[in-house]
């Protein structure tokens, strides 16, 4: 399938996923706060688990059936993955949500605060990358 295919269908089924969360469970499909409110002791956390469950599964299953190359992480940088691990857990919990929370779901229901958080999101990986490749 075509890179650009699968881009497209991946958006969607994204956005499908988030839109019948909200619709059918009522809840934002902001994998941080799902991820947070797994670990702690309530009666919703059955459908968070399986929902953590299906994203591992699903990525397993794409790349298992659509040939597509698992990236590599690269061996001498491991204690600066894990401290942008913690960065960005800190992030989206000062942030009140992550990238999927603000930038699927919050952008969808016109949220000005998403929109104001997603351009903080996107522009902050664009000033990463820029010096990461060029400094």
């Amino acid at each position: 399938m075509n890179e650009y295919l699968m881009a497209v269908v991946g958006g969607i089924l994204i956005g499908l996923s988030a839109l019948i969360l909200l619709l059918f469970n009522g809840r934002i499909a902001g994998i941080s706060g799902i991820a947070w409110r797994s670990w702690q002791s309530s009666v919703e956390q059955k459908w968070q688990w399986l929902f953590i469950i299906g994203l591992l599964l699903g990525t397993w299953l794409a790349h298992s059936q659509l040939n597509i190359t698992v990236p590599q992480l690269p061996d001498n940088n491991v204690g600066w993955i894990v401290l942008a691990g913690f960065l960005v857990g800190f992030g989206a919990k000062l942030g009140s949500g992550c990238t999927s929370g603000h930038g699927i779901c919050g952008i969808g229901r016109l949220s000005k605060r998403s929109f104001i958080a997603t351009s903080i999101f996107m522009s902050t990986g664009i000033l990463s990358v820029f010096l990461s490749h060029f400094i």
